[in-house]
């Protein structure tokens, strides 16, 4: 079941981009008076079509979901049609406007993807405003991997500043700013201490593939899954690991906990908890999954959660903001695409699927398409033939040069494009499978 709601909310979110971005063509195509032969959601041999009377479109949904297209007459496309562009210029086809006008066209599907995920941004600021816990607040500090372990972080620091900018939020840009400080100032025991940070700090963390940080939450039972390996184990609601057997740790957080288990899948361990004012010892077998079948006390029961509301006027201003936030840092962070770890780490559909929570949640769930439309916006302003950014290359260079590209010149373009659209598909989807079914 969480796999099919997963699988639901990726094409969902998917076809409500494509749909935005082919209707930026589609309108300013009509505006123009340009005909539009067909409007398609996702590709292939169309299993649902109709041409509404007097009308020049044809609307269709394929049965490949993997994007879509508007085909507009006069134009070398993603068809290949080049029987049409043998024929006479007629005044309603995209080949016979003014290049300006052609431009427009062409940078439509990205600018109504960009303004999409604005909109999002500020009507998800005024329904749900921020909710976050302060670094300051996390009390029990941060858990670290091994590569930040290498440079001198400790399990249990509690974030500061990277070089002069304070960090209160936990986040993505938090996250860059750390990552590309020169220093970075944590809280430990009570003391500020530096850490000195490496320029290829990045690069380890992707070489790794084992993260950076993770939030340091007690290991408290919510809940028992019924028929679990827990229930067996006879684990009760607010049950706390304080320690395995045999271990010196004494303070057992669920980070620790999940690499106990991943490392004794289907061999019984000494577990012991406090309950009661109390302590038991349970003995705990984990599935061969790595799994109890417990649900844990959510972090926002250990830590004091800031929340911030947000008026109508105000949410514009921040959703605003919070979108040329997170492009502006999306953007910078491909300079590492280039680099051997960066093209390891590019993903495919598993990668972006797995954004999506289970169960269904309404606010993730815009959040994703939000970002997801900020990245569709970006990926096709590249200068990629068979991408608008490739189409809008060529009008400018005639804008510039006053000379129009050769149809031979504009098909080999766009095969050649699609061709290295083919590659980078096929090579992010083998990364994630690899990466996802690799062990």
């Amino acid at each position: 079941m969480s796999t099919l709601v997963t699988i639901l909310q990726f094409f969902a979110s998917l076809s409500l981009l494509v749909l935005v971005h082919e209707f930026g063509h589609f309108l300013m195509a009509r505006i123009f008076k340009v005909r539009v032969e067909k409007f398609q959601i996702f590709f292939g041999t169309p299993i649902i079509k109709f041409k509404p009377q007097n009308s020049d479109t044809e609307y269709g949904i394929g049965w490949l979901p993997l994007g879509g297209y508007v085909k507009i007459a006069g134009m070398i496309d993603e068809s290949l049609d080049q029987e049409q562009m043998k024929r006479d210029v007629q005044d309603w086809e995209f080949r016979s406007k003014p290049a300006w006008q052609r431009l427009l066209i062409m940078i439509m599907g990205v600018v109504f993807n960009f303004i999409f995920a604005l909109l999002l941004y500020c009507i998800l600021s005024f329904a749900y405003g921020e909710k976050y816990i302060p670094f300051q607040n996390m009390t029990h500090g941060m858990s670290f991997s091994e590569t930040a372990k290498e440079i001198g972080f400790q399990d249990g620091d509690i974030f500061y500043m990277a070089d002069s900018i304070p960090l209160e939020k936990p986040g993505n840009e938090s996250f860059r700013q750390i990552v590309e400080a020169e220093k970075v100032t944590i809280i430990r025991n009570g003391e500020k201490k530096e850490i000195k940070m490496p320029e290829d700090f990045m690069q380890r963390l992707m070489a790794s593939g084992e993260g950076f940080i993770s939030y340091r939450i007690p290991f408290v039972v919510d809940s028992v899954i019924r028929g679990s390996r827990a229930e067996m184990a006879q684990f009760q609601t607010g049950d706390s690991i304080v320690a395995f057997e045999g271990d010196s740790i004494t303070e057992i957080y669920i980070s620790d906990a999940t690499k106990k288990f991943a490392e004794n899948k289907n061999i019984p361990i000494s577990v012991i908890v406090a309950r009661n004012g109390g302590r038991d010892t349970l003995t705990l077998t984990p599935d061969h999954n790595g799994k109890v079948g417990v649900y844990m006390k959510p972090i926002s029961a250990f830590y004091a959660t800031k929340n911030v509301t947000y008026g109508p006027i105000e949410a514009i201003g921040v959703g605003i903001s919070r979108g040329l936030e997170l492009l502006t840092g999306y953007v910078s962070d491909m300079k590492y695409v280039f680099t051997k770890e960066g093209a390891q780490s590019v993903g495919g559909f598993l990668s972006i699927g797995s954004l999506f929570p289970y169960p269904f949640n309404a606010q993730i769930f815009w959040e994703i398409t939000a970002f997801l439309s900020l990245i569709l916006a970006f990926m096709n302003i590249l200068p990629i033939p068979a991408l608008d950014g490739g189409h809008l290359m060529f009008l400018i260079y005639e804008i510039i040069t006053r000379k129009k590209p050769s149809q031979k010149a504009l098909v080999n373009a766009q095969i050649i494009g699609m061709a290295i659209l083919l590659f980078l598909l096929i090579f992010a989807n083998v990364n994630d499978f690899f990466r996802f079914f690799g062990e």
